[in-house]
């Protein structure tokens, strides 16, 4: 009994296990920052197509997000055409799906990108960092706004 559990749990770390796939080459879409220059920041999206966009940031993959158009040579018509969405918890590095994650805003800490929203797995994780860095708020990936990442980016 106890190797069938380990099994399946195995089976599922492998089936639900997330990779940031960069290089040293590899420059995030919407900064043009080589990604792997600060790994507790990488975000990913990647398409059905198996197109793989890197991002320096949080912040600038949701910028992306919310407007792929933007970017129209990417080929993105709608959300359909996103596979996995990804950042990178910034307590543990590993990769997480974004729309799970809880982001702190208001933290002292920046990005690459400059004021950004700091990726949690757990909530309690995002707490304690909200607490220690002097966060403003603790939001979950839907609650995120464009206003507020124009606001993040200056553009307010």
């Amino acid at each position: 009994m106890i190797k069938i559990v380990l099994a399946v749990v195995l089976a599922a770390s492998v089936l639900f296990s997330y990779e940031m796939d960069y290089t040293r080459d590899t420059k995030g879409l919407v900064r043009h920052i080589k990604v792997y220059k600060d790994p507790k920041w990488v975000a990913k999206i990647e398409l059905k197509d198996g197109k793989k966009i890197f991002f320096c940031s949080p912040k600038s993959m949701i910028e992306f997000y919310q407007r792929p158009g933007k970017w129209f040579d990417i080929g993105v018509k709608s959300e359909d055409d996103f596979k996995d969405i990804l950042v990178t918890d910034f307590e543990t590095l590993e990769p997480i799906n974004a729309k799970g994650a809880f982001y702190v805003y208001g933290a002292n800490i920046t990005s690459p990108a400059g004021d950004d929203l700091t990726p949690f797995a757990t909530y309690e994780a995002a707490q304690n960092y909200s607490t220690t860095h002097k966060g403003k708020r603790i939001m979950n990936f839907s609650e995120i706004s464009d206003a507020l990442i124009r606001l993040l980016n200056g553009r307010i």
